[in-house]
């Protein structure tokens, strides 16, 4: 990586930061770039949902972290839930955690 790529990155966080920031206290849906991940032998898509509590540079938490899996929609992640900047492929802020989506 040159000089400018790391420049551009930590200016992207940035932005990021703030956004995320402003934020605080609102729920917000959560992908992450992983196809898929495993929690206690329950393999998922990473879309996670609830109220942003912290914006630290570099991750964001949320708690209570609703993660969206097939067989249990609403499944309740038992601790606050922190999320690295450089994982996020997409966020949808002010989204309600109760809705429905198609998961296939």
């Amino acid at each position: 990586m040159n000089k400018n790529e790391i420049t551009d990155i930590r200016e992207n966080e940035d932005d990021l930061y703030r956004q995320l920031s402003e934020l605080i206290g609102s729920s917000v849906l959560v992908v992450t770039e992983s196809a898929q991940l495993n929690l206690l032998g329950q393999t998922f898509r990473p879309i996670f949902c609830g109220p942003i509590v912290e914006v630290e540079p570099g991750h964001l938490t949320i708690y209570p972290a609703n993660i969206k899996m097939i067989n249990a929609p609403f499944f309740r992640f038992p601790t606050p839930l922190s999320i690295p900047f450089e994982k996020i492929a997409q966020f949808t802020p002010d989204f309600d955690c109760e809705a429905r989506i198609p998961l296939i």
